[in-house]
């Protein structure tokens, strides 16, 4: 039996992974949910306790940035949300960071669990040999006290492939080959370093390393701000993680939103 057949999410399946197994306390599996980030915004509603992890096999409303849908197929994937409260107060309000630090925790842990090297497109995508494997959308409604990070991952390429719009983007961390570790091995990793990377780790070096993965320093992009785009030069991340980029006219200009296309060896 290989491990493809024995690979459902489970608890039990995490628990020899996690290094502090009272974790395991706060992890909600569904089979099956519209959108993990819904239900644990719909939890900490109701009351739910700081260290909520919601994870599903399957969402049939996964979203990204600016309401796009994230193709979630089951028995493929990992989709998770976790609820963070009392975040330190230089994430509060700074959700390019928090986006940061969920990157290159995830890239680590890929990397940790793999030996692939993930990098990062600013803001939200990992990506592994020029794909995109992975989505993560930081969610604060309004008047809350509470974040909502969700994060998606393509473990395995469904036999049917992706749908024709991100069929030319969209990839996979065994993309080629049988896995040689579980979905629970990864979603473990990634529980383990999550926490510590927003609450206990040191910002500059989660900066650093976020800056040492990402594509497009010193290239050429294009950017798009809701009605404008244009072209410009990525110099540089800011201490919220907002990109730095350098305008044709030489005016420079710090991106704390919007979308950016940059044509490199890796991307």
């Amino acid at each position: 039996m290989n491990i493809k057949e024995i690979d459902n999410l489970s608890v039990s399946g995490m628990l020899p992974y996690l290094s502090d197994k009272s974790t395991c306390d706060g992890i909600v599996i569904h089979d099956c949910l519209e959108s993990t980030n819904e239900t644990a915004k719909e939890m900490a509603v109701n009351g739910a306790e700081h260290g909520l992890i919601v994870i599903a096999d399957h969402q049939t409303a996964g979203r990204g940035r600016y309401g796009r849908s994230f193709f979630s197929p089951p028995g493929h994937g990992i989709y998770m949300s976790f609820l963070l409260k009392n975040a330190p107060q230089s994430l509060c309000g700074a959700p390019t960071l928090i986006t940061a630090f969920a990157a290159v925790t995830v890239s680590q842990a890929i990397e940790e669990t793999t030996r692939k090297t993930p990098h990062i497109k600013w803001v939200n995508d990992i990506l592994l040999d020029g794909k995109k494997i992975c989505g993560i959308l930081c969610e604060s409604p309004e008047a809350s006290k509470y974040i909502v990070v969700g994060v998606g991952v393509n473990f395995t390429t469904p036999k049917t492939g992706y749908p024709d719009e991100i069929a030319q983007s969209a990839g996979s961390i065994f993309r080629e080959r049988d896995p040689d570790i579980t979905r629970n091995r990864l979603a473990a990793e990634i529980i383990n370093r999550l926490f510590d990377a927003i609450y206990i780790c040191d910002k500059q070096a989660i900066l650093a390393e976020y800056k040492k993965r990402l594509i497009m320093l010193g290239e050429r992009v294009t950017v798009t701000e809701m009605h404008e785009t244009y072209e410009a030069t990525a110099i540089d991340i800011d201490e919220s993680g907002g990109l730095i980029v350098k305008k044709e006219t030489g005016e420079l200009k710090t991106l704390i939103s919007g979308e950016i296309s940059v044509k490199t060896s890796i991307s």
